[in-house]
């Protein structure tokens, strides 16, 4: 095949991933979108269940389990400067894409990558210089301290692996190639099964094993990701010329990107307020229940997030493109389904609390702990589905400040007053109280919000329609 056949044929490839995303039945493309996307997600939620389950049977010391819940929210530190990016590129190459402005999309990529590598060296150097008083600020106690500090310790190096990871899957997704995205995660989950019980149990190198495991998959799926974007065929793939550093750019995504990025400094705020709210009313056995439910709910929260991240192509390019009826079927469909998808955890967290408990721990105090902790979080769960669409809908419109208003809502407008009000008057109790109730308010502002912008995009698709009316009716005059 010739250089002009060749390029023929990518650019006709191109082409028709993009027509399908302007004309191809809604329930069918985001099926087509979000099936890869979820069982992606999925795969990564049990790599990170397995992961903590092989700890909590592999080390015979109960207070490995809180160790593990004191690393969450550097974790989380270091996935929201990692998502400021690449969620950012992935929304902001959509919208261009609906443009058909291919080349604007390649200039953000090549962009992006360079801004994830710089910021990814400078946050790790942080934190390695201020590992233990960031730990202790997050709730460690002496017991737990040397776990907590010893799995990140190993697990740092591969913290910016994981950003281009995950966050340069997500523009995979968004550029066309659904099913190769879930391929990665495919690939980053299996290493990990294997690897992490491997060193563990058959090694014995104790809570680091988990950590180097960890690394070992991230540099392989990171390999793949890249290479998937140095490949010429690609319809999105590194020129030259475009990693030079543009403002414009990096700031119209940092602007989009803000919207998870602050999700997931929240949820790192929150868990140092929880983490301390529970050291102070249940002590260890209570931080390490609140990993049984992060871990449970984890499951459908990232079917949730695989369904968002499949619709977030579909609603970008739509929305660039002016197709509003084709945005608001997907939103519905989407809607509709996380619904279904966090009912069924309030319900399994319900009956099922001591089954859940004990894949975790061992030690009968913390297996109680974590029941009274599931009987009262997953109350309000179902409702969580809906609030992570709505915000993930604004976002994936480009409308970063009201998807990051909306992420703050139940993170730290509602849940942070109240785990300082309910704690001193119902102890352990009014902590894990705070989880239903925040779901509760923040999902019926959610709703507030998304029939609003409904509304106002339906009145701007009328008042469109009539300009269009108006310009026919003047070319016609006119001839």
């Amino acid at each position: 095949m010739t250089n002009k056949q060749q390029v023929k044929t990518n650019s006709s490839d191109t082409s028709s991933r993009l027509r399908e995303l302007a004309n191809a039945p809604v329930g069918k493309l985001l099926v087509k979108y979000s099936l890869p996307a979820v069982v992606g997600t999925v795969v990564m939620a049990l790599y990170n269940i397995i992961d903590s389950i092989v700890i909590g049977h592999a080390i015979d010391d109960p207070n490995v389990v809180a160790g593990i819940a004191v690393t969450f929210p550097v974790m989380n530190l270091a996935t929201a400067l990692g998502m400021l990016i690449g969620a950012g590129a992935a929304t902001r190459i959509s919208i261009v894409l609906g443009q058909n402005d291919k080349r604007m999309a390649e200039i953000i990529l090549g962009n992006c990558v360079q801004l994830t590598l710089i910021i990814g060296l400078m946050y790790i150097t942080a934190f390695a210089i201020f590992l233990e008083p960031i730990l202790k600020m997050f709730g460690a106690s002496p017991k737990t301290i040397p776990y907590a500090k010893e799995f990140l310790t190993w697990l740092l190096p591969g913290m910016v692996l994981i950003n281009l990871t995950f966050s340069y899957n997500n523009v995979m997704r968004a550029s066309g190639y659904p099913g190769k995205a879930m391929y990665t995660n495919f690939i980053g989950a299996g290493l990990n099964v294997i690897l992490a019980p491997l060193f563990l149990f058959g090694f014995k190198w104790g809570i680091r094993g988990a950590a180097i495991a960890t690394d070992i998959s991230m540099l392989v799926t990171s390999f793949f990701v890249m290479g998937h974007f140095l490949n010429k065929k690609s319809t999105l793939h590194f020129k030259r010329g475009t990693f030079k550093l543009n403002f414009k750019v990096i700031t119209s995504v940092l602007y989009i990107g803000m919207a998870p990025f602050l999700i997931n400094v929240a949820g790192a705020c929150i868990n140092a307020v929880i983490n301390n709210s529970l050291l102070k009313y249940g002590g260890d056995n209570a931080i390490a229940a609140v990993v049984v439910f992060n871990r449970f709910v984890t499951i459908f929260v990232f079917i949730v997030i695989g369904i968002c991240q499949g619709m977030q192509p579909i609603l970008g390019y739509n929305y660039g493109a002016r197709k509003f009826d084709r945005l608001f079927r997907t939103l519905f469909l989407a809607a509709g389904t996380s619904v279904c998808i966090t009912t069924i955890g309030s319900i399994v967290g319900a009956i099922s609390p001591r089954f859940i408990a004990s894949m975790f721990m061992q030690d009968e105090n913390q297996i109680l702990c974590a029941i009274n902790c599931l009987k009262i979080t997953t109350v309000g769960f179902w409702m969580v589905g809906l609030q992570i669409v709505a915000t993930n809908f604004f976002q994936s419109l480009g409308m970063a400040t009201k998807a990051v208003f909306l992420s703050l809502t139940r993170q730290v407008i509602f849940m942070i007053p109240l785990l300082f009000i309910l704690p001193p008057h119902f102890g352990l109790n009014g902590v894990w109280s705070a989880f239903p109730i925040s779901d509760f308010t923040s999902t019926v502002l959610a709703v507030c919000m998304l029939i609003w912008q409904i509304r106002h995009i339906r009145r701007l698709a009328e008042r469109e329609k009539k300009d269009d009316l108006r310009t026919e009716t003047i070319n016609e005059n006119y001839k």
